[in-house]
């Protein structure tokens, strides 16, 4: 595992470490807690191409410590296992099966946290490798859906100088994708385990009023190994998002441009209008998304490379990478109480942001519901159906899930 130590990683080590020595240094024992999560999941792909289908069946182990606090201070350890069960008949990026679609759940171990934390009345601050989720998650995430969790080595500050308002600054030197764990001899700068490079996270988040929270923010993303286009870049936005009675919004515009070493020069637009409406449990929800295109040479696209990606632009996961074209994707869908468990279905029509190609539609639903006798044990089905008109080829995804958390 690589965490490095940045001055700033250190001088909030040692502002942490300065309170005083009364409390009891037990509580980070005794406060602790585990943690253990497992997490099988059967998923199949069908895709109308010449790989053959995947059959994936996958148990990721996660154990750990959460320590409890100690002036301010607590630490978390936290470790990953991903373990194939039967056939490798799917194409983990890692194992060689080529000639099968894609199920990306790497078989291995890996450190998936550790960290210090401090927490004060003003704010709070991590070190190490870490998980990072901000706002929605569409343009840094954990991609939490994966058995191989992506997180984050560096140093993250929130400072929370009124009520409401939440300045967020993070550092980051190494990501450890979904991809992993490394030294594998198939790990490309296509899907790398490790993403180096330099990178700052800008977030300021104010709660106006439960109506309205405007958040501002600039990611300048410098990924030096991931050679997936327009990949190193800066992006400066602004977001509004709240509810009125039932009634939910969210408006959202960035900007993206080339940083750091990226040979392309970058200048497209994001673009997102959402509205929703919640009545007796039933959350209905319709939403317009453009990630704008270039034509210009190489693929200069609006890129969001270290997103939440499968929560967005549908479950088949057709546009990870934004075409040089950009995305537009109108979509409509609801969630309600079902059984005792939870319904989601949603449907999206994607098209092209520049040129009039129609990419094709796509049908989403979900089902998620405890099961009975065992506290903590979820059970989850899911399906993905992407009809192709004009981009990439038709694309059915179906889950089968067992989750339990202590």
């Amino acid at each position: 595992m690589k965490i490095r130590m940045t001055p700033i990683a250190l001088a909030l080590l040692a502002c942490a470490s300065g309170a005083g020595a009364s409390e009891n240094f037990g509580n980070l024992f005794r406060d602790g807690k585990p943690i253990l999560d497992l997490r099988y999941r059967y998923e199949h792909v069908d895709q109308d191409n010449a790989l053959n289908n995947a059959n994936a069946q996958t148990l990721r182990t996660r154990v750990g410590f959460q320590s409890g606090k100690w002036y301010g201070l607590s630490a978390l350890i936290e470790a990953d296992n991903v373990s194939r069960i039967g056939d490798a008949s799917y194409n983990s990026t890692r194992n060689g099966q080529g000639d099968y679609s894609v199920v990306a759940d790497p078989d291995g171990s890996e450190v998936n946290q550790a960290l210090l934390r401090y927490d004060h009345a003003l704010g709070n601050a991590v070190l190490g490798r870490q998980r990072i989720n901000l706002d929605n998650q569409r343009f840094i995430g954990g991609v939490a859906w994966r058995q191989n969790e992506q997180t984050y080595d560096g140093v993250l500050g929130q400072l929370k100088p009124l009520d409401g308002l939440t300045l967020t600054y993070a550092y980051i030197d190494n990501i450890n994708s979904i991809f992993g764990p490394g030294d594998n001899r198939f790990d490309t700068a296509a899907n790398p385990a490790n993403i180096e490079g330099h990178s700052h996270l800008l977030n300021a988040q104010y709660v106006v009023m439960p109506e309205l929270t405007a958040t501002a923010y600039q990611y300048r993303l410098g990924l030096d190994n991931l050679a997936l286009g327009s990949q190193s870049s800066q992006t400066t936005g602004v977001r509004l998002n709240g509810a009125i009675a039932g009634l939910s919004y969210a408006l959202e515009y960035a900007q993206q441009k080339d940083y750091a070493d990226n040979p392309l020069e970058l200048d497209s637009d994001y673009y997102l209008g959402e509205l929703g409406y919640t009545l007796k449990g039933i959350a209905l929800k319709a939403g317009y998304e453009v990630l704008g295109g270039d034509a210009g040479p190489g693929n200069r696209a609006f890129q969001t490379p270290l997103a939440t990606k499968h929560a967005f632009q549908g479950w088949a996961d057709i546009f990870l990478l934004t075409p040089a074209d950009g995305v537009e994707d109108a979509y409509l869908g609801f969630t309600a109480p079902l059984l005792g468990g939870s319904l989601a279905a949603w449907y999206h029509d994607f098209s092209a942001e520049q040129g009039s190609s129609q990419y094709g539609d796509e049908i989403d639903v979900s089902y998620a519901h405890t099961i009975p006798g065992v506290k903590g044990l979820v059970g989850l089905v899911k399906y993905a159906s992407y009809d192709a008109d004009e981009f990439s080829v038709d694309t059915d995804k179906f889950w089968a899930q067992a989750q339990y958390s202590f």
